[in-house]
Formats: C-alpha cells, structure tokens, sequence
C-alpha cells in the first residue's frame, strides 16, 4: 500500500541508500538536504508499491548522472532533474503520473524524492539497478525490454539535451555521457519513460523500503548498543537480499582514484588488523570486486559495501581515506539481477573483470565479525 515519507525519514533513508550504493551512487547527504529542503517548501512525498501502479500509468524515472568525486563540489542547483522530466513530457506528448529512482543507491535514492515533493507526483518504491552501477545502460529496465531513450539531459546553467537512440541503450549512456562531461561532470536526467505494467514486469521492488529499513536497523543497533552490522544481517535475512557475509576486517592501507572519462575510477588495498591479510578492490564509482589474500570473494553485481568498522557507517569510493578502519560486507541481489540477460548488460565482464560471476553466499559462510 502507500505510503507517506517526510523529513524525520530522510536520515535513515540516506544510510540505507549510501549501503546499497556499494560505494558509489554520489553522496546521498547532498541528495538528503536537497529532499528536506523540497519538503520544506512543498510537503511530504507520497510513495506508491509497486503493486498499486495502473497498467496504463505513465511513469518517467529521474536521476542525476555523473562522476560522485566531482558531486562533492559540484552542487545540482535543484530544480534540473525537474526541467528534464517535463522536457521529456513534451517531447512525448504525455504527462507522467508518478516518477521513480533509476537506482536505489546513493544520492539517485534522492532524485526522484526532489521531483516529487517539487510537482506533487507521486514516486514508486522500486528502481531499475536494485543498486547502484556507472552506467545507464545497466538497468533491469533495459534487460528486460524497456528502451532509455528518448530521454533528457540538463544541466546548472540551464542546457537541455534530448538524446533518441531508439533501443541502443549503451549507446545512450555515450552520448549522455558525453554531454554530461560538457555540463561539468555532473547532470540531471529523466529517462526510461514506462507504463506501470512495463515497472511491475521490470523493476526491483520496495528499494526505497529497503533502504529505509536497513538505514533505521543500523541506527537503532548503534543506540541500543548492539552489533550494527548483525543487525543489518537480520534486516536483509528477509528481504531479496537474503545473503549478508563480512568479507574483511581491517585497516585502508591505500587508496588510488581518479576522474577518467566522466567515472571515478581506482582501486583500494585493505590490511586485517594483524597484518596477516590483505583486500583489494577495484571500484569505477562503485565497488566492484573484493579479493582477499587473492581470492575473489565477491562480484559484481553483488554489493561490496565497506562499512565503519564500530558504527557500519557506509563509506563511499569517493571518501576511502588513509587508515579508516573498516569492516567489509557482501550482499546478495535479487535473483533478477543474477539471470544470464541481466549478467551479460551488467557482470563482471562488462566491467572488463575476467573472472566469473559467483554468488556472494557461495563464497563466504561466516558472516559474524570477530573481534
């Protein structure tokens, strides 16, 4: 059923969607105080299941895209992601009836709450990445049929680019890129424009949900004094993300992150508090291998989420630092995103890795963290 989100929310929200981030997915505090202060203005956000969408309703996804190291500094003016969704609705000739999240992660949880509490619309609780990736072409939408374009692109000095590539999705995503690269590194979009029918068959459901409930586990663990991170565990136990295991405890030894091609891109090395054992990972804006001692004990598309080692506070790629002690989980997706068509459009192969996708919970059976 629906239900109504307001300011009091946004907190546990912004935790729960920096974890499903898996590092990346742009900091969802900016996204947060942008929120709070949409709702200020406007009132709080109705968000609808998924279930309760109309066949024929018409729903537009909103999103910010760019490299999360440039969003540290680079502050969307706030009403971009809303000049893109009704450019788009002239474009097509419709007016959209609700909006939703690209993907659950990071400040892209966010987006679509501005949007909402800016127009009245309301936002649907599922998304098309059940995560967050770099790239738009890597949506369950586009796996299982849903074309991106034509979509709209717009930027904090006003510029409106509408990019049609037909049903070439990754074709899409270069042109966005690009114009997004132009834009100063970061842009407001609207796209995969659907029919509630095309959401219920395409979409990871409840994600906001999700992220709400697993940033309030992680808060009330921390105030009642208990292990954030096996609270976290039971949270998921029930949900589509069945599969909690703690990959790694320790300290970051290094870290190395540039800005390449619009994506924050690098690679960190992680040491076990004795010294006896190292991680390494290779992230482009969000995690996306997690080796230890050589062995890889978690893949994209699983989530890689490296947590504050006392509170489970997620730290994004952007915000690794020197020395950072960490504790660093995996966590299983749904089983849409592990199907053959939604590993060959987002897998490890389409990120360049040669190893093979292995389930999270396949690799590692020991989730408690030892002291």
């Amino acid at each position: 059923m629906s239900w109504s989100l307001g300011p009091d929310d946004l907190p546990d929200l912004a935790r729960g969607a920096a974890l499903l981030g898996t590092g990346g997915g742009g900091d969802p505090h900016v996204g947060r105080l942008m929120v709070a202060e949409a709702m200020r203005r406007h009132g709080p956000v109705t968000v609808l299941d998924p279930d309760e969408v109309a066949d024929d309703a018409f729903v537009i996804p909103t999103a910010m895209m760019g490299a999360p190291t440039v969003m540290i500094e680079k502050i969307p003016r706030g009403d971009e992601a809303v000049l893109s969704l009704r450019a788009l609705e002239r474009h097509l000739g419709r007016t959209a009836d609700a909006t939703m999240p690209i993907e659950c992660g990071g400040i892209n949880s966010m987006i679509p709450l501005v949007v909402a509490a800016t127009t009245g619309l309301p936002v649907v609780d599922a998304d098309g990445m059940g995560r967050a990736f770099p790239e738009l072409q890597m949506e369950t939408f586009g796996v299982y049929g849903v074309s991106g374009s034509p979509m709209a692109v717009s930027g904090d000095h006003g510029e409106l680019v509408l990019i049609d590539t037909g049903t070439d999705n990754k074709r899409m995503e270069w042109l966005a890129r690009g114009a997004t690269i132009r834009m100063g590194g970061a842009a407001l979009i609207a796209e995969y424009a659907m029919t509630g029918a095309e959401v219920k068959r395409t979409a990871v459901p409840r994600t906001l949900s999700l992220g709400l409930t697993v940033g309030r586990a992680i808060r009330e663990a921390r105030e009642q004094l208990r292990d954030p991170i096996s609270a976290l565990a039971e949270a998921l136990a029930p949900t589509l993300y069945a599969h909690l295991r703690v990959l790694f405890a320790g300290k970051v030894a290094d870290v190395e992150r540039r800005t390449v091609d619009g994506f924050a891109k690098g690679r960190a090395r992680f040491t076990s508090f004795d010294g006896t054992s190292t991680l390494r990972t290779v992230f482009q804006n969000e995690n996306l291998v997690a080796e230890v001692d050589g062995q890889v004990r978690a893949i994209v598309p699983d989530l890689i989420c490296v947590l504050e080692a006392e509170s489970a506070e997620p730290i994004t790629t952007e915000t690794l630092r020197y020395g950072q002690r960490v504790v660093v989980v995996g966590i299983s997706t749904p089983a849409l995103m592990r199907t053959p068509e939604a590993l060959a459009v987002f897998g490890p192969g389409c990120f360049g890795l040669d190893q093979p996708f292995v389930p999270v919970e396949s690799t590692t059976r020991e989730w408690r963290v030892v002291p």
